[in-house]
């Protein structure tokens, strides 16, 4: 693959947007990453034309676009909104994107994007069978790949424990607003995670988002049957995954 035919990957955040064509062989940024704030509001014209601007950065990238949004995604078309702004909702941003950018853009869930970095190059490399990725940040992201393939939008953060959405007790947002102690908190993760045992029986866990670099005060603690590691691509994930995704689906037709 030819430097010209280099899949871009975009991470598009509430607060940021992050992008940079991405070696699939290294699994790495492939020229130097870009940051740009996310416009307020951030309706998608407005990010639409952002994503022009950030493509300028790459002029010799001709190759697919991959774009990460923090939301439910159905053939490319918006289905949540939660932490961007509401005109999202029912937007066919694949469509969008790529009539903005004259390229051809795929969309895909954040956390999706994530679980596939970490497939593909990171904490879950060479493993087969089911791997759950989950992100504890604000709320609890999930991606489920299995043998390699993506199984999108699974949402596990909104499984229900004892009638209440786990995300609600578990997410590292709680922790630190309820001053949690790390064994406490690893008592609720610990329920979370042999819930999610009992209904998928996965190989392996992969936990990211930016606790993870923390791993060692929490995970040595969870009472599991699964193996579980933190994940190793960290603010990469996103782009990465993006772009390994916008590859594939393009080759897919």
């Amino acid at each position: 693959m030819t430097t010209s035919d280099l899949p871009v990957g975009i991470d598009f955040g509430g607060t940021g947007i992050k992008g940079a064509p991405v070696d699939l062989v290294a699994g790495d940024f492939a020229a130097e990453r870009v940051r740009v704030r996310t416009p307020h509001p951030s309706t998608p014209a407005a990010v639409a034309a952002v994503f022009s601007d950030l493509l300028a950065h790459f002029p010799d990238t001709r190759g697919p676009v991959g774009v990460t949004v923090p939301g439910i995604v159905r053939h490319g078309v918006v289905h949540s909104a939660a932490n961007i702004d509401d005109a999202w909702l029912g937007t066919d941003a694949d469509r969008l994107f790529t009539d903005a950018t004259g390229r051809d853009v795929h969309v895909v869930n954040d956390a999706d994007a994530a679980g596939l970095a970490e497939v593909r190059y990171g904490a879950a490399r060479g493993r087969s069978g089911l791997v759950i990725l989950t992100t504890l940040g604000t709320g609890i992201g999930s991606a489920l790949v299995h043998d390699g393939v993506l199984v999108p939008n699974s949402e596990l953060g909104h499984l229900e424990i004892d009638g209440v959405a786990a995300e609600k007790r578990a997410a590292n947002s709680v922790r630190e607003a309820e001053d949690l102690s790390w064994a406490d908190w690893a008592g609720r993760l610990s329920k979370y995670y042999r819930t999610l045992e009992r209904l998928f029986s996965p190989e392996l866990f992969v936990v990211g988002g930016g606790v993870s670099k923390r791993a060692e005060e929490f995970l040595p603690l969870l009472d599991l049957d699964t193996e579980i590691v933190p994940a190793t691509l960290l603010n990469r994930a996103g782009v990465v995954g993006a772009a390994v995704y916008a590859s594939e689906a393009g080759a897919d037709g």
